[in-house]
């Protein structure tokens, strides 16, 4: 009995698409980076990139596409053929906090996890110039100046922290909106912005340079990578954080041998002392090998949708 054309075209595209993916790559990846160029998260996809050149055998072409919080750029990847030729830097505002947006995605359905890169201290800093220079010093300065304070709203969980730290000590700020920590930082460089929450990657050169400074590490404890940054915690706002990390996703129905294929060399890159040094001098920590692999993002991405979901609607976080 003869097989329906259909069926014949539907095997003989997957013996293709299979034989396609065993011989992945075969050109050059496109990694999408959410934000504009000068934030972390640029910066960490370059090195990154960089990196899984060798062991891939092709080169990774960073792409930063801006916009309404990183969801433009991740709406091009949902779209994206899952060929595994178009992937994305992913992190907690643009695959978590991104729910403030209408989207035309889902962000649990329509995305394939490859594995979490690192886990990335949240900093409050504050412009050089600024009264206080810690979080004692900012909340009493800011009950003796109601709503002078102005903070950088450039991504959710910016202003997520914003809005739990008005509650937690009964302040107010305005909010200044930017699309991205790289124009913010400049902004805050030039005196115009007052606060900013980001993460350290963006953070700590212009610390370290004495441009701007410090004022917590908004996370449960410490990090590795920053020790002597205090957190929230310790400085008197229990309970302020401010999540922060990076993995590595593609549109979902890749097959698995080429999520397994870039999963292995971002893996091998983690892996390179050079390159956690140049993460650790970014104050990124190097996420631990059960989270890099698939399973382990998967897992980790759900549990920060179902903790922030709930609390980023009844912060009544809209966008505006």
């Amino acid at each position: 009995m003869r097989k329906p054309i259909a069926a014949v075209a539907l095997a003989l595209f997957a013996g293709i698409t299979a034989a396609q993916a065993q011989n992945f790559p075969t050109r050059p990846i496109t990694l999408i980076a959410p934000f504009p160029p000068g934030g972390s998260t640029d910066t960490a996809a370059r090195i990154l990139g960089e990196r899984m050149r060798q062991p891939l055998g092709q080169t990774v072409v960073i792409e930063n596409a801006g916009g309404a919080g990183g969801s433009i750029a991740l709406g091009r990847v949902a779209r994206a053929a899952p060929d595994g030729y178009t992937i994305d830097i992913g992190q907690w505002d643009t695959h978590v906090g991104n729910i403030i947006y209408p989207l035309n995605y889902d962000l649990q359905k329509d995305f394939e996890p490859i594995g979490l890169i690192s886990i990335n201290p949240q900093l409050m800093i504050a412009r050089k110039d600024f009264p206080a220079g810690d979080l004692k010093g900012l909340v009493a300065w800011m009950k003796a100046n109601p709503g002078k304070a102005t903070l950088v709203e450039q991504t959710a969980a910016a202003k997520l922290s914003g809005i739990q730290m008005q509650q937690a000590t009964g302040t107010t700020m305005l909010f200044v909106p930017f699309r991205g920590a790289g124009p913010a930082m400049q902004a805050m460089l030039g005196g115009q912005v007052d606060l900013m929450v980001l993460q350290a990657a963006a953070a700590l050169p212009q610390a370290r340079a004495g441009a701007v400074k410090i004022i917590a590490n908004l996370s449960p404890k410490r990090s590795a990578a920053i020790p002597d940054v205090p957190t929230s915690d310790e400085s008197g706002i229990p309970g302020l954080y401010a999540a922060g990390w990076f993995g590595l996703f593609g549109p979902k129905g890749m097959p698995k041998q080429v999520v397994a294929r870039i999963n292995a060399a971002m893996v091998e890159a983690l892996a390179d002392p050079a390159l956690k040094a140049r993460f650790s001098d970014l104050g990124l920590d190097v996420a631990s090998r059960e989270l890099q692999a698939p399973e382990g993002l998967a897992a980790f991405h759900k549990a920060e949708i179902d903790k922030w979901w709930p609390i980023i609607k009844a912060a009544g976080i809209k966008v505006e």
